[in-house]
């Protein structure tokens, strides 16, 4: 059977561009897409038709929209739907199967991200809920209502959401679901190597009934990412650092990149710390290390070097499994370099004083290995000696973590910006601080996994607050 093509979709119309991608399976590189690439002028050009895909949402209902969302989450879930050129299709479980191959997530965590995905579509209404803070779908459709007695109006701050996405973890795609309801139409530059879930949401919405309009599909260089930042007065980014840094100033761009999340155990709890592994070891490991809530550090006033021991013995024994093992905790590498760079990355900061790998002792081998056909990391655990070690406070695409004892008055400065904070402490003074840190966004009291997260409490940014401004406004009686 010939290689699928995915083609880029021009507001909707599929197009084949003579310049192409291939996206490959990461065990042996065998092709399993091709996909179109185009230029920064095609986006240009399409961008100046944008306020057509607007008006196309602008002719259905808010409540509509939130129906077809929940009618677009049972066919990504279950449906059979269009796949590239030549009516081609794919399955759920063709979809599911595609996506571990190519980037590395075995068949467990592929299902679990679809789930996610699914629960976000099926519940746009609680998440706008949320996001709003509860305020009446038809008053989107106005423009205008009231609301707890006090007139409201809202104006939407762009005419499309731009979105530069990441190939690491499927469900990142639900953080742009919502503007569909909110009328926004999304200009995307997929993944290089995860055209997959994006391309099959946006059929799902199509088969459901939204118009085609609504959904641009760039599949792009540098240059037009470029300009879907630059052009749609609102997008996401998703990056490392390094990426995201450059506009990190921007309050148009909402950026997505390390999340440095932490566990931290409180003076109050501390002595308890052997009843917490199995939710450090959760937070650290699931989704195979691959999200930004994923916990990158453990902060202590004491026992730093027992939890990091307990943590290595824990972590440090598991190996790849095949892709379809339902116990399988690993994703290996999609790009093998990456993997060897973040190998290097540990072993060369390990060398500096004041760190200890305490996984290395619990492996049966190397960190970085070849197994299941492809490339993979075994997770690591390290104990620094302090917030001044580089190994304190990085993330990795891994199962990756430090421990570092921090005495609790010094751990809210010490720790610095920070995604999710998972706090476990009964102490009603250093909850009151907690809830006052500026440097939190999303804050988990008790001993929950900093990978629990709540829909209609975004852990970063508000989309409809993005996407929409209130305004003042009178009105003659």
């Amino acid at each position: 059977m010939n290689t699928p093509h995915i083609p880029c979709l021009r507001l909707g119309k599929e197009y084949r561009s003579f310049n192409e991608s291939e996206v490959k399976d990461y065990r042996n590189g065998a092709v399993k897409a091709t996909m179109s690439q185009v230029n920064a002028g095609v986006i240009r050009r399409d961008l100046l038709k944008i306020d057509q895909a607007r008006e196309a949402l602008q002719k259905f209902t808010t409540r509509e929209l939130i129906d077809i969302s929940a009618k677009a989450g049972e066919l990504f879930l279950n449906g059979t739907l269009p796949l590239g050129e030549g009516g081609r299709s794919q399955s759920g479980q063709d979809y599911l199967e595609t996506l571990s191959a190519t980037s590395g997530l075995p068949h467990v965590m592929v299902k679990r991200n679809m789930d996610k995905i699914h629960y976000a579509l099926t519940h746009v209404e609680l998440i706008l809920n949320g996001l709003t803070r509860g305020i009446d779908p038809s008053i989107l459709d106005r423009g205008f209502g009231e609301q707890a007695g006090s007139p409201v109006c809202f104006y939407p701050t762009t005419n499309a959401l731009g979105l530069v996405m990441p190939s690491n973890s499927p469900a990142v795609n639900s953080l742009w679901l919502p503007s569909i309801a909110l009328k926004i139409p999304i200009i995307m530059k997929p993944g290089r190597d995860e055209p997959w879930t994006p391309f099959r949401l946006i059929q799902s919405f199509i088969a459901a009934g939204c118009p085609r309009e609504a959904f641009g599909f760039y599949p792009t260089d540098h240059e037009g990412a470029a300009d879907i930042l630059r052009l749609c007065n609102r997008a996401l980014i998703f990056g490392d650092k390094s990426t995201t840094d450059l506009y990190a100033g921007n309050p148009g761009v909402q950026v997505h990149g390390p999340g440095f999340s932490k566990v931290l155990i409180g003076e109050d709890e501390i002595e308890n710390w052997p009843d917490f592994i199995d939710v450090m070891a959760s937070s650290i490991s699931d989704n195979g290390g691959r999200s930004c809530v994923n916990a990158s550090a453990i902060i202590v006033p004491k026992y730093a070097k027992e939890i990091a021991d307990a943590l290595g013995k824990r972590l440090g024994s598991l190996k790849p499994l095949p892709v379809d093992d339902p116990n399988a905790v690993l994703s290996g590498f999609a790009n093998p370099k990456m993997g060897e760079w973040i190998d290097g990355a540990i072993d060369s900061d390990l060398c500096q004083k004041g760190a200890i790998d305490t996984t290395a002792i619990y492996r049966t081998g190397p960190r970085l290995l070849q197994a299941e056909g492809g490339t993979y990391l075994c997770p690591t655990i390290v104990y620094c000696e302090s917030m001044d070690h580089p190994l304190s406070n990085r993330e990795f695409l891994c199962p990756y973590a430090s421990v570092v004892e921090v005495p609790q008055s010094d751990m809210l400065n010490a720790i610095g910006p920070t995604l999710v904070v998972s706090a476990i402490t009964k102490d009603e003074k250093f909850k009151r601080q907690l809830l006052s840190a500026s440097n939190i966004e999303r804050l988990n009291l008790g001993p929950i996994s900093t990978m629990k997260i709540s829909w209609d409490q975004p852990h970063e940014g508000n989309m409809f607050e993005f996407l929409y401004k209130r305004r003042s406004i009178g009105m003659a009686a």
